[in-house]
């Protein structure tokens, strides 16, 4: 489990052929915690399990499914990754519940400065804009965003100085693919109506409701 609160920027340093996948070897200043065998790290937005270690690099094991599925298939030598290791209990909880599983991949299609921040416009497959909810949560490369704005075929995100300083979006350009994760307490809720636990004309404004019954009756 992840919150999206990117920790460090990892460079993928050497690309490897295996069979069924590939092994990814990041370079990257150590972390202060030492590493755990077989530990999971998010590696832009992929929950990974850690494989290998030499000095100031560590490595993953990818299956081809995975590579094929998210945008670690298409990653050059030299690519800039984001970087989380999994929450502790205790841990602050400073962006959402993120999973590490990706849902599939978007496209960035515009990036425009406003003002000091910078707005990035993203393509959306279909099966997934149902997932857009206007100031909703979006996993986007492992990073917990805010959903600014809908637009027709996807959503845009505003990018704070600090997003663009310490992750990989600040090397992002129009045509990247973006590897996004649903707020999984979305897909919950889908699930319970899909398979009718909850009223057909269920809303948010009925969860209300159901809080407040709960605290008069406390």
């Amino acid at each position: 489990m992840f919150t999206g609160i990117i920790q460090k920027r990892g460079r993928l340093h050497r690309l490897e052929e295996r069979q069924g996948g590939r092994r990814l070897w990041l370079e990257l200043e150590p972390w202060a915690k030492a590493y755990e065998d077989g530990e999971s790290i998010a590696v832009n937005g992929v929950c990974l399990t850690l494989a290998g270690r030499d000095g100031d690099r560590i490595a993953f094991d990818v299956l081809e499914e995975t590579l094929r599925k998210t945008s670690l298939g298409s990653l050059q030598e030299g690519t800039s990754v984001n970087l989380e290791r999994a929450l502790c209990y205790g841990d602050a909880m400073g962006g959402h519940i993120v999973q590490g599983h990706v849902d599939g991949c978007g496209q960035i299609r515009s990036i425009r400065e406003a003002g000091p921040d910078r707005r990035i416009e993203i393509q959306v497959p279909e099966v997934l804009r149902s997932a857009l909810i206007p100031q909703g949560s979006i996993c986007c490369d492992g990073i917990s965003l805010t959903v600014a704005e809908i637009v027709e075929d996807g959503f845009a995100v505003h990018l704070i100085p600090t997003t663009l300083r310490d992750t990989s979006w600040g090397e992002s350009s129009v045509g990247d693919p973006v590897n996004l994760e649903e707020d999984v307490l979305l897909k919950v809720i889908r699930k319970d109506l899909a398979e009718g636990r909850l009223r057909p004309d269920w809303d948010w404004s009925s969860f209300s409701s159901l809080k407040q019954e709960s605290s008069d009756g406390v």
